[in-house]
């Protein structure tokens, strides 16, 4: 039973990297492959045209168009690019000032440590779609403010799990060796303490992914979030979500994508966790 859980757990990633991996893809050359142009002028002769597989469908639409006449695929693969840009900045961002915070409340302990986690307390007790909404409303909505807000939010849970790994690890023998060596604070936590925690970096990395992207969009489809002529996948929800009815493959086919991104990026997130901890490995 075990053996067949565990070859199940290494099918799981392949899914999710077969899912990811086209949405990689579109981020990174989804301007250059899309089949059709979509900074044009609207085109209102082909507006909301369904798929080619149904009635009143052509190939050369093969998810059909938007309200604006744009070819929905193009729309997606340049979408995706804009989406992933926001997702892969704003979990960096948050990284940077949450592994930094984190390894000195760990390494430093008192007042340090106190401080830093009263104000990790207070951040998280906002809720997380208030925060977004009232930074949003502060500094107006694009791009820029999305990356901030995400940042501002999400590093409390790098510093909480990077304190708790580095309490465990600067009491140990080389930890301790190099202190007695008389090698500095900063040189002991860039060279010998950040690198024991690398894993764990990682695995928070991609786990937060997915909720980077459910933030944007989020943000986007209350439209607070990126502005034209930029696009994401939010955005094309909320600019066709009044046509839910009559053309429901525009806001469909875009609200798969996320759940295909957050989906992916979570079962990731899970299989690293397994892979990189031993503690899961040996179970």
């Amino acid at each position: 039973m075990q053996c067949k859980l565990g070859k199940g757990r290494r099918r799981v990633p392949v899914a999710a990297l077969i899912l990811l991996a086209p949405l990689v893809i579109f981020g990174l050359f989804g301007s250059l492959i899309a089949p059709h142009e979509i900074m044009g002028p609207p085109d209102s002769a082909n507006a909301l045209r369904p798929p080619a597989w149904m009635d009143g469908g052509s190939w050369s639409y093969l998810l059909g168009t938007d309200k604006l006449g744009r070819d929905l695929l193009s729309v997606l693969m340049v979408g995706a690019r804009t989406s992933l840009i926001v997702c892969v900045v704003g979990v960096l961002f948050a990284g940077i000032i949450g592994i930094i915070l984190g390894l000195l409340a760990g390494y430093f302990g008192k007042w340090v440590d106190n401080l830093i986690m009263r104000v990790v307390d207070i951040v998280m007790s906002i809720p997380g779609i208030l925060f977004m909404l009232l930074f949003a409303a502060a500094l107006g909505p694009g791009i820029k403010t999305i990356i901030i807000s995400m940042g501002l939010l999400m590093w409390c849970g790098y510093t909480r799990v990077m304190r708790g790994e580095v309490l465990s690890v600067k009491e140990r023998e080389f930890v301790s060796m190099a202190k007695v060596m008389g090698v500095s604070r900063p040189r002991i936590l860039a060279r010998h303490i950040l690198p024991s925690v690398g894993s764990t970096v990682i695995v928070m990395a991609s786990l937060q992914a997915g909720g980077a992207i459910m933030m944007e969009g989020g943000l986007s489809f209350l439209g607070l979030g990126v502005q034209p002529p930029y696009t994401t996948w939010g955005r094309i929800i909320a600019e066709n979500r009044n046509v839910m009815t009559t053309a429901w493959w525009v806001p469909v086919f875009a609200g798969l994508l996320l759940i295909m991104a957050i989906w992916g990026f979570n079962v990731l997130g899970d299989w690293l966790r397994d892979v990189l901890d031993p503690k899961m490995r040996r179970r």
